[in-house]
């Protein structure tokens, strides 16, 4: 993300009142926006969707399913970077916390001290996890493009007996005319080319 960090809007999610006064306060000293302060996970969805926080922080002494199922609605929805502090997890809890969506999981209580760090370890993971998933989205969607247009070469290689040049010279044409990528292209030659060859008339 490229927010500066002195500017990064949070939500914190604490269960003791009197830890959660002190965090937010340190917070805001550094300069980040604490957006709200709850005091458990269960409204979490709601107040990320209403109020679109850049990071979310959670401390809870005991951190349960709930807490993880709210966190993976989150982060197939609306994805953001998530810093957890609990000395209570054991190992099993902390893997199933990260595939939840969690960001840094750090195996001691929140302190006003160690918060900053946390958050920025938190950023920089995200940062570098998105790049990578959009890397992958690109991948794969290279490849199934790379994929329709072999068929829709082949389509018309064999309706229009001509070479694989000028078949992949036509669809570059068409996409060109329309504006439109090589493998949307594709996609629609395949689906017309399909319904019109000889055998698929209707009875």
């Amino acid at each position: 993300m490229d927010t500066p960090v002195q500017s990064l809007r949070l939500i914190l999610v604490d269960d003791d009142r009197e830890r959660a006064t002190s965090v937010e306060a340190n917070l805001r000293r550094v300069g980040f926006d604490v957006l709200s302060v709850i005091p458990t996970a269960s409204g979490l969805l709601y107040q990320m969707a209403q109020q679109q926080p850049d990071v979310v922080i959670i401390a809870l002494d005991s951190p349960d399913r709930d807490v993880l199922e709210s966190l993976t609605i989150a982060s197939s929805h609306n994805p953001r970077p998530v810093v957890m502090f609990s000395g209570a997890g054991d190992q099993a809890f902390i893997s199933d916390a990260i595939r939840a969506g969690v960001t840094a999981y750090q195996t001691e209580d929140i302190s006003p001290a160690r918060v900053r760090a946390a958050i920025d370890v938190a950023v920089a993971q995200f940062s570098a996890f998105s790049d990578l998933r959009q890397q992958l989205t690109d991948a794969r969607r290279q490849l199934e493009d790379r994929k329709l247009i072999e068929k829709a070469k082949g389509l018309l290689m064999s309706v229009h007996q001509v070479e694989e040049a000028e078949a992949f010279s036509t669809l570059r044409k068409l996409a060109m005319d329309r504006h439109k990528s090589l493998g949307e292209t594709a996609a629609e030659v395949i689906s017309i080319m399909e319904k019109t060859k000889p055998g698929r008339s209707e009875r």
